[in-house]
């Protein structure tokens, strides 16, 4: 993998190195804005043990809730592959949608008009100010990749962190196969 640089669309991958950190160890992150003032993206691997009824009682709904990030957990976030159904998305990348409206949304939801593989939910984001990321990825907190999934709104996403450490190679290809917690090893 080329020494790529953030964008909409790519993913950040959590280095080995931030392995004590407890919002972003063994992350994968969907970058969904990035500019000169600041970045926001949503962690892809974090499920939680909530659904969408759990949270919104009056949607009947089953799907999984992921933790997006740090930031404002309080919130519910949402990216999709489904445009045509939900009017004022904002494409990220290669038919992957952030947002939309959500009185549509919670009729799709709750006619059961949507599979869970169309739609991913956040509780949370992760976000960095100005120059924050570049700092971080100088640090080596981060290495950049294209999101060269399938489908990146699998429930099968557990391995996806070790994955991109195999495609990368080298030393790489050491920590992804150590264990979650290293002083278990």
């Amino acid at each position: 993998m080329s020494h790529l640089k953030p964008r909409k669309g790519r993913l950040l991958i959590a280095e080995p190195s931030i392995l004590n950190d407890n919002s972003f160890n063994r992350a994968i992150i969907l970058i969904t804005e990035y500019t000169d003032n600041n970045s926001v993206g949503f962690i892809l691997n974090r499920p939680l043990n909530y659904t969408i009824n759990d949270l919104l009682p009056d949607i009947n709904c089953d799907f999984k809730i992921y933790q997006g990030g740090p930031v404002e957990q309080d919130n519910l976030y949402f990216i999709h592959r489904i445009p045509n159904l939900l009017p004022e998305s904002i494409e990220v990348d290669k038919g992957i949608f952030w947002g939309g409206n959500f009185d549509s949304l919670k009729h799709l939801l709750n006619n059961n008009l949507l599979e869970e593989n169309d739609i991913r939910f956040f509780l949370g984001y992760s976000g960095w100010g100005k120059d924050q990321l570049t700092n971080e990825l100088k640090e080596n907190s981060w290495f950049v990749s294209e999101n060269d999934f399938k489908n990146i709104f699998s429930s099968d996403n557990e391995p996806l962190w070790r994955n991109k450490l195999l495609q990368k190679g080298g030393n790489y290809k050491l920590w992804a196969n150590a264990p979650s917690d290293i002083n278990l090893n």
